[in-house]
Formats: structure tokens, C-alpha cells, sequence
């Protein structure tokens, strides 16, 4: 597997995402750090490094994500799926309202809870771009 990825499947991915992280939706432009492309199944995990596995995220996102497919949401609780960006609708599985990225799957809660998308700061930052007219 190459972790190198031509500029056109780049592109692609970039475009695809509408230059928005797939997990949290932050856009490219408003963000102090350079977005990544994430390996939606990692290398280690048998991903290859093609557009159907790649995603287009936020350096948070992609940090938090790491190699992980899966979660619980209790301690002994069952393992649950991540949400995943080529076969799930962000809009199906979360809802935004002043800032707060709220589950309406246990998809989207998994994913809230593993990636900590709403610390004080990541709702304060999507307040902010709400009020603005740029998120979600």
C-alpha cells in the first residue's frame, strides 16, 4: 500500500467533500490547520489508498479517528460502527443546533463520543460559522 496519493484523486476527494472535514463539517477555509486525507479504513486494517476509502478531514477528525472502525457508548456496552463518509448521510445520523452536533443514530452518537465534537471550543467555533451562514 502507498500512502501517496496523486493530485487528481486529491482533487476528487477534496471536491467531494465540498472542502468541508466529512466528520464534522468545519469548512477547509475557516480551519488554522491543513485538512487531511483520511484513511476512512486504514492502512493497517487492510484500506487502500483509493477515493472510495479516502475522506477529506480536519486535523481534529483525523487525530481523534486514528485507525479506529468502532466504539462503545458504555463501558460493557456493544461495539458500535463510526459513521463513514462513503456510505453514510452525515445528515442522517447527526442534527446541528446552536453550535451542538446532537446524534440521531448510535452511529452519530459513537462518533460524537470517540471524536469529542463537542468540547466548549468546537461549539463556540460552530456557533460562530452558524451565525455566519457557513455551517453546516
Amino acid at each position: 500500500m502507498s500512502y501517496y496519493i496523486p493530485e487528481q484523486t486529491r482533487m476528487l476527494v477534496v471536491e467531494r467533500a465540498g472542502f468541508r472535514c466529512e466528520y464534522c463539517r468545519i469548512p477547509d477555509s475557516y480551519s488554522n490547520f491543513r485538512f487531511h486525507f483520511e484513511h476512512i479504513i486504514a492502512l493497517q486494517h487492510g484500506g487502500a489508498t483509493v477515493p472510495s476509502n479516502l475522506a477529506y478531514a480536519c486535523s481534529n477528525c483525523n487525530w481523534k479517528k486514528g485507525p479506529n472502525l468502532s466504539t462503545v457508548l458504555e463501558p460493557d456496552g456493544p461495539l458500535i460502527r463510526l459513521f463513514h463518509p462513503r456510505k453514510d448521510n452525515w445528515f442522517e445520523h447527526f442534527s446541528v443546533e446552536h453550535g451542538i452536533i446532537s446524534p440521531i443514530s448510535e452511529i452519530g452518537a459513537a462518533t460524537i463520543k470517540l471524536l469529542g465534537l463537542n468540547t466548549l471550543e468546537y461549539i463556540i467555533e460552530r456557533k460562530e460559522m452558524m451565525d455566519l451562514g457557513i455551517y453546516p
